[in-house]
């Protein structure tokens, strides 16, 4: 498909963005700073959010205005350009707060990185600017009920531009945002994302998002009923995963932090719990559970496997920076990013059950009542980690170490 149009970028006049001015973070040291400072605001309204599901939009608008949703843009269209051991480092602060909040600019970070693969340079400047301006990407990707896994959100040409029709589900961030980056498909079956704007007619966003945890992630439904799209607006997605790029592990990277972020949610609550309910049935013979062995040996054990998670995380996000580095990467680059990406991915997944797990049996069936509602974490860490299978991660991984099979290009790996 051949866009059509003239090389320039305009907002258009129903986008509410009431003249946004977020604050402009320097550097990654400035960006994990932030990050600590609005997790421990975040933190003490999560259990109640979660409960009563209070949609998050004061916290969001603080959450974004504060800069932390722009520190991906490059240094050269006016960011911070923060290395993506800070990226995922900031994310995972915010998710041991509430990973609710944690998920919801995963798709935005996700929609930035495919347009700095595969946009214009106009389309970057306008773009980077209205995150930088603190401006909220959504996401309509994922579609449901069909067989084949073709995508049947249509890309249309009409006149000057084009029309958008089509059904999404699992949109997660669609709710709050100012724009939805959509996955769309022309008649050849190439795929693009389209930045739509979310009060474009025919957009029509439904909170139908019911599960048990992630609950204000706003991850619902948004069908498109021939909304019109601006062909600056429409960025190659298709071309972007013919080639060697780094937009899989970069995905994954977003959830390997979210998922770290919870195991250490969980795991600071089972800390302070133990500390302020040391209960002498776990062990008749002991005064304290505090210095129960068997207790003991549990939170050793979590510690022991979340430093591991966040070491292999960390790693990750270096191989992520080299290969970023890199002009053109090549396919062997990439896949070892993937792989990196994809053991971090195993142990993150596997702490923030485990660390969720503990926090459960040892808080009993007190951790459904009151006002900490400590299953939150178990419920946030089931649901989260179910996005993508772990065991396809164990699969890739041993291809490509015993067979040098490289993993294919997707965004779930």
């Amino acid at each position: 498909m051949e866009l059509k149009g003239e090389p320039f970028m305009s907002a258009p006049a129903v986008l509410d963005i009431n003249q946004r001015s977020a604050h402009r973070i320097a550097s990654d040291e400035e960006a994990l700073q932030l990050a600590q400072r609005l997790a421990a605001d975040f933190a003490p309204d999560a259990a109640r959010r979660d409960r009563e599901r209070i949609l998050p939009w004061a916290e969001l608008e603080s959450f974004s205005q504060s800069g932390l949703w722009g520190i991906t843009v490059p240094r050269e269209f006016g960011g911070a350009g923060v290395s993506h051991v800070t990226l995922a480092e900031v994310i995972a602060t915010i998710s041991s707060a509430d990973g609710s909040l944690a998920q919801i600019p995963q798709n935005h970070y996700y929609a930035l990185e495919v347009l700095r693969v595969g946009g214009s340079a106009a389309q970057k400047r306008f773009f980077y600017g209205l995150a930088l301006d603190g401006v909220r990407f959504g996401n309509a990707l994922a579609e449901i009920g069909h067989k084949d896994y073709q995508r049947r959100t249509r890309l249309t040409p009409e006149g000057k531009g084009y029309r958008v029709s089509g059904q999404k589900f699992y949109c997660t961030g669609a709710l709050y945002a100012q724009w939805i980056p959509t996955l769309v498909v022309d008649d050849n079956q190439d795929s693009y994302l389209a930045f739509i704007p979310r009060h474009s007619d025919g957009v029509e966003i439904t909170d139908d998002w019911d599960g048990f945890g992630q609950r204000v992630t706003g991850s619902g439904s948004v069908s498109f009923k021939q909304v019109w799209v601006e062909p600056e607006w429409i960025v190659p997605f298709k071309a972007s995963f013919d080639r060697p790029t780094s937009i899989g592990p970069f995905a994954q990277l977003l959830h390997c932090a979210i998922d770290s972020g919870q195991a250490r949610g969980a795991y600071q609550e089972t800390l302070h719990y133990v500390r302020e309910h040391a209960r002498p049935w776990i062990d008749a013979g002991v005064d304290k559970a505090s210095r129960d062995p068997l207790l003991l040996e549990r939170v050793g054990n979590v510690q022991v496997r979340l430093r591991a998670a966040d070491a292999l995380l960390h790693r990750a996000g270096r191989v992520l920076d080299a290969l970023q580095q890199q002009a053109f990467p090549d396919a062997r680059s990439v896949a070892e990013a993937s792989v990196a990406v994809a053991e971090a991915k195993v142990l993150t997944t596997e702490v923030a059950l485990l660390a969720a797990n503990q926090l459960f049996e040892l808080s009993g069936t007190s951790a459904t009542l009151g006002e900490r509602n400590l299953d939150r974490y178990w419920r946030n860490a089931r649901v989260h980690t179910l996005h993508d299978p772990v065991r396809w991660k164990f699969f890739a991984v041993g291809n490509y170490v015993l067979n040098d099979v490289l993993p294919p290009r997707h965004g779930a790996l």
